[in-house]
């Protein structure tokens, strides 16, 4: 028997397997989506096997071992596999290593095992209770009562000598056994009752004959109640569903209600697990053992074999799309997946991506509306501070209704949530004497300052060195701070209420395992009255006394050049706006901007998404933006500026030659940050309409450029952001 095995070496072509002979005594373990170590060159690799045949026009060597007792990837993930390789233009490796948590994936050396644990039992229960009736032994006679009363108990509870007199005389016997790392036993509690609004919704998305919906709900409206629903009865015809949130910090919310229902049918999928614990929620799903999978983006490769459901919450989110090798969508990913499992997508959010709403709107995808909350709360009062009127009265942080509001809110016991989507202390730092701004010496951006490390950091390449006081350049005059970050916010927050309770969550706060739980149980237990946060407490957290939001600064992504500002604007404004009033306490918002007239941010204060879709779909369609054309961003980088800028323009004379009717080609141009880590960046743009068409385009350009060692190309497919 001879194997097709895919191994993690770099070539030129995407895609290259190498044959192997099976030994013999291997042939009846071999099977498709099973890695195997094999001998490559001097080296030993791990691989996949791809495809069994029965002969090669090649001289062989055998494989050394098969590595997995089951295969990993099954048949419908590794025609997926495929598809994703193709249409996103990358190497098939990368897109299965990207579908396996790092224990499972080939090449990538650990140590991880299942953790086995050992247990005692007794070996004969009427022997035990004579022995027990004559044994002088205190620990002994503890030992044995407790085994008479359970089944068995782990080993290490007792001290080791009685365990070892019991074992010489045969009263116990050992057993070892798996244990995960993760085990929570919760009793099952029933659905809470729905609404009659969000009945409606639940029985338009069962009777669907669409294979997408999309659930439009307002904050609050309860749609994770819907979603339970839906689980619950794919559960009952014996089908699998797996449920992806944007961001780590909903997990524990979300967990813990699906948890008090579902117990433990659940397995965790996302990158605040430890290593060793995805391995054992892999294994879990592997095994059979579950029929939930929740997690964050890579959850939607989850081995599941018989899918009845994929929902994808908050599906407006940009953490759904990676930005890196593969740059696939999980939303892409997930109808792909349903399609083959004949199962339903389901798409929520109450501020949904413009493309998604479009395709609602033209009958692609079922539309589903909440427009209520489920407990018939109220949406919060918004109100618009022009922070140049701010300014001018001293105010240049907080303005004089927001601290009031906040003041009112400690005094009545309430809580309150600050937004500012900016992490660290500053923004920059500048001379106040020849006015030199202090750069990162790798990248072409600011240096943040972080006062609680002391240091000014670079959020590109990591850079970081210690705070000076004097300028690097002048030797003379003092760096000032300008600009403000989330701890800058804390620091005035403190001294304006020095008897305030607060919390800090951004990636500075939560970068260790369990961080982002401890700090949401915090606050939910009101052991704090105040949040202080970047994005990540946009969306998706639900705490009942949170009556007072602000948004400290909402032209942070605004004044971004980029085409989805406006949007990503409207619905970081939307979304941090619902996590007020959502119980019987009335909330209010305060959005504090420079740009009091822009349309998003009205269309925002007025919980107006028809209205803000409406304005943006004529500016996407007058430019020519998605959901009216696509859009491939090419990336071309290298070491030197003048080679780079060369070769980008030689990529896009290319580009404009050979480019069909309906495309369009822009640049090239200096990316955002011009530099990043000592390296280059120019890109171009290009629109389409004709996937085809593009793919043959592109496809050319990587051949043109494959041998060119000066610079890097690189391709994004319906990127997030340009």
């Amino acid at each position: 028997m001879i194997i097709s095995v895919l191994v993690e070496i770099k070539f030129k072509q995407k895609e290259k397997t190498f044959d192997y002979i099976v030994p013999s005594v291997m042939i009846d373990k071999i099977e498709i989506g099973k890695r195997v170590l094999v001998p490559f060159g001097k080296q030993k690799l791990e691989g996949f096997i791809i495809e069994i045949k029965e002969k090669s026009d090649y001289e062989l060597r055998e494989i050394i071992s098969i590595i997995d007792e089951e295969p990993i990837l099954n048949k419908e993930l590794l025609n997926l596999g495929k598809m994703i390789a193709k249409e996103n233009l990358c190497n098939l490796i990368s897109v299965y290593q990207s579908m396996l948590p790092k224990a499972y994936k080939a090449s990538i050396k650990t140590n991880i095992k299942p953790k086995v644990v050992t247990f005692i039992s007794l070996t004969d229960k009427t022997l035990s209770k004579n022995y027990l009736s004559k044994t002088k032994s205190v620990k002994q006679k503890e030992l044995i009562t407790d085994l008479l009363n359970k089944n068995k108990e782990l080993k290490n509870k007792y001290e080791s000598y009685v365990v070892r007199s019991l074992l010489s005389k045969n009263i116990i016997k050992e057993e070892k056994e798996e244990v995960y790392r993760i085990y929570d036993k919760n009793e099952c509690e029933e659905l809470r009752k729905l609404n009659p609004y969000q009945t409606e919704a639940l029985n338009k998305i069962k009777n669907s004959e669409k294979d997408v919906i999309l659930l439009n709900g307002i904050t609050g409206s309860g749609k994770t109640e819907i979603y339970m629903h839906l689980i619950n009865e794919v559960i009952q015809n014996n089908k699998q569903a797996i449920l992806l949130v944007p961001e780590i910090s909903l997990t524990p919310q979300i967990i813990s209600r699906f948890k008090n229902h579902f117990s433990n049918k659940i397995a965790i999928l996302h990158s605040g697990l430890s290593n060793a614990e995805r391995y054992d929620e892999y294994r879990k799903i592997l095994k059979g053992e579950v029929s939930i999978v929740i997690g964050a983006r890579s959850a939607v490769f989850a081995p599941f074999k018989n899918i009845g459901i994929i929902i994808i919450d908050e599906e407006h989110s940009t953490t759904y799309k990676q930005d890196h090798n593969p740059k696939y969508n999980a939303i892409d990913v997930a109808i792909k997946r349903c399609k083959y499992h004949n199962a339903k997508v389901i798409l929520g959010s109450a501020t949904p991506s413009i493309e998604s709403y479009a395709r609602s709107k033209k009958g692609y995808y079922e539309l589903v509306e909440l427009g209520k909350r489920a407990n018939e709360a109220k949406l919060p009062k918004v109100k618009i501070i022009d922070m140049k009127e701010e300014i001018k009265c001293g105010n240049s942080i907080f303005s004089r209704e927001l601290l009031e509001n906040i003041n009112d809110r400690l005094e009545k016991k309430e809580q309150i949530m600050l937004l500012l989507n900016k992490r660290g202390y500053s923004s920059y730092l500048m001379c106040s004497n020849c006015g030199e701004v202090l750069k990162c010496p790798n990248c072409d951006i600011t240096l943040t300052y972080h006062k609680t490390s002391g240091m000014n950091r670079c959020h590109y390449c990591g850079y970081a060195q210690n705070k000076v006081d004097k300028c690097p350049f002048c030797k003379q005059g003092e760096l000032k701070s300008f600009g403000i970050g989330t701890e800058r916010v804390e620091e005035e927050i403190k001294k304006i209420f020095p008897n305030s309770r607060i919390l800090r969550m951004d990636i500075d706060t939560t970068s260790k395992k369990g961080s982002h739980e401890k700090i949401i149980n915090l606050f939910m237990s009101h052991k704090a009255d105040i949040l202080i946060g970047t994005q990540m407490i946009s969306k998706g957290l639900d705490f009942p006394l949170v009556t007072l939001v602000g948004v400290i600064n909402a032209d942070t992504i605004l004044n971004l050049p980029d085409f989805r500002s406006a949007e990503k604007t409207f619905q970081l404004i939307s979304q941090t706006s619902g996590r007020a009033g959502r119980s019987n306490l009335e909330g209010k918002v305060i959005i504090q901007t420079f740009n009091p007239d822009n349309y998003s941010i009205n269309y925002a204060k007025n919980h107006d998404y028809i209205g803000f879709y409406n304005e943006e779909i004529k500016i996407r369609k007058n430019l020519k933006y998605p959901p009216y054309f696509f859009i491939a961003l090419l990336k071309i980088s290298g070491k030197e500026f003048n080679i780079s800028l060369n070769e980008s323009k030689k990529i896009s004379d290319y580009a404009k030659k050979n480019k069909s009717e309906d495309m369009i080609v822009l640049g090239p141009s200096v990316s955002n940050v011009s530099r990043i880590n000592n390296i280059y960046y120019f890109q171009i743009i290009i629109k389409f309409r004709n996937k085809e068409k593009i793919q043959e385009l592109l496809n050319n350009l990587i051949i043109i450029t494959e041998n060119n060692s000066k610079i890097n190309l690189d391709i994004d497919i319906n990127p997030i952001s340009l």
